[in-house]
C-alpha cells in the first residue's frame, strides 16, 4: 500500500475530504489526520492519529526484541558451554533468557514512548505552523479515487508519498470497528 500525505490549515475541508473518500469505498482505518491542536479535532468527524502511532514505541520495541533475542541466545549459549546446566538444570537459564528478552523489549519500548514517530519528523515544522497533516493509505484503483477526491479540494498541499500500513492490518482494524459497532 502507498501512503499519500497532504497538508491543510482547514479541518472542515479535511472532514469533507474524509467523507468523500469513505463514500468512494476507502475505509476509515486508511485515513488519518495528524495535528498539534487535538482539541480542535473534537468538533469534527476526523480519524486522528492515535497517541501510540505518534510515538516510536513500536519500532523501538521491535529493535529491543531483536537485541533481547540475541541476549537470550547468548545466555543459553554461555550456559551450554559452561556446563552449569548439569549442576543446576536448565530452568534458571531459561528464566534468565526470558527476563533478558522481556527487559530489552520493555526498555527499548519505554525509550520509544519518549520519541516522536520518525515517519512524522518531516512534518514538525508544518505542525508548529498550525497546519494539519492528512494521510491516506491506498492500494490499486483507490489511487485514482484519491486523486479525484483531492482535485476538488484546492486548499490541500501534496507533501509526498511513503510506505503505507499493510492491507491485512487495515482490514483487521475495519473488522474490529464493525464488530464494536455491532456488539452491545
Amino acid at each position: 500500500m502507498e501512503r499519500h500525505f497532504f497538508a491543510s490549515s482547514e479541518l472542515r475541508d479535511l472532514e469533507l475530504l474524509e467523507m468523500e473518500l469513505e463514500n468512494m469505498g476507502v475505509v476509515r482505518p486508511q485515513i488519518h489526520v495528524l495535528t498539534d491542536s487535538e482539541a480542535q479535532l473534537s468538533g469534527y468527524r476526523l480519524h486522528e492519529v492515535s497517541s501510540l502511532m505518534r510515538t516510536d514505541v513500536i519500532r523501538k520495541g521491535l529493535m529491543g526484541a531483536v537485541v533481547g533475542a540475541v541476549g537470550c541466545f547468548l545466555v543459553l549459549a554461555i550456559a551450554s558451554i559452561s556446563g552449569l546446566p548439569a549442576s543446576f538444570g536448565w530452568t534458571p537459564f531459561i528464566l534468565l533468557a526470558i527476563v533478558v528478552l522481556g527487559f530489552c523489549t520493555w526498555e527499548a519500548g519505554f525509550l520509544g514512548f519518549q520519541l516522536p514517530n520518525r515517519r512524522f519528523l518531516n512534518f514538525e515544522r508544518l505542525l508548529k505552523e498550525g497546519k494539519h497533516i492528512f494521510f491516506v493509505d491506498v492500494r490499486g484503483t483507490q489511487r485514482e479515487l484519491l486523486d479525484q477526491a483531492v482535485g476538488s479540494h484546492p486548499g490541500l498541499v501534496r507533501l509526498g508519498e511513503g510506505q503505507g500500513a499493510p492491507w491485512w492490518l487495515i482490514s483487521l482494524q475495519e473488522k474490529f470497528q464493525r464488530f464494536v459497532h455491532w456488539a452491545p
